[in-house]
């Protein structure tokens, strides 16, 4: 599989979240920029999770959950609230930590917290019901991952 090289406008990997990327700020969803694109992609998947947030029966906590976004190698920041998101091909919305949105980082003050962006390249669009929860949409695009890349960005 090839590694999926893309940024998030604003920081890179391993660096701080802009304010406007976060619970206390205006909470939009970052740009995505994407280099690599296979021409064999049809749509994209993206989860954002809080790594140092784990749950018994769950695992790592996740922020979002957002696939069938038509391939294309610009994705822009403000991705609209709902399960259905109609501006970007009716692409879904699932439930994380943001119920059909993107929740920004926001740990406890005084904590500092990991957020990992993962971005999958799927070779077909993804049949799941705007209820899935990241375990669903793991299992439903794993047969279908040409390409999958990461971003750690850090918030305090």
């Amino acid at each position: 599989m090839n590694k999926l090289q893309f940024t998030c406008t604003g920081f890179n990997d391993g660096e701080k979240i802009p304010q406007q990327h976060t619970g206390r700020g205006e909470n939009l969803s970052p740009e995505f920029n994407i280099q690599n694109l296979s021409a064999d992609a049809k749509t994209i998947a993206i989860i954002m999770e809080d790594m140092d947030v784990s749950l018994p029966f769950f695992g790592i906590l996740a922020h979002w959950l957002i696939w069938n976004i038509p391939a294309q190698a610009n994705i822009k920041s403000g991705i609209p609230h709902g399960d259905v998101v109609a501006s970007l091909g009716n692409a879904m919305q699932g439930i994380g930590f943001g119920r059909h949105k993107y929740a920004g980082p926001k740990p406890p003050k005084g904590t500092s917290h990991r957020y990992k962006f993962t971005v999958y390249a799927l070779s077909k669009e993804i049949t799941l019901k705007n209820k899935a929860k990241k375990r669903h949409l793991l299992s439903a695009i794993r047969p279908h991952i040409i390409q999958q890349g990461e971003i750690i960005g850090i918030y305090e």
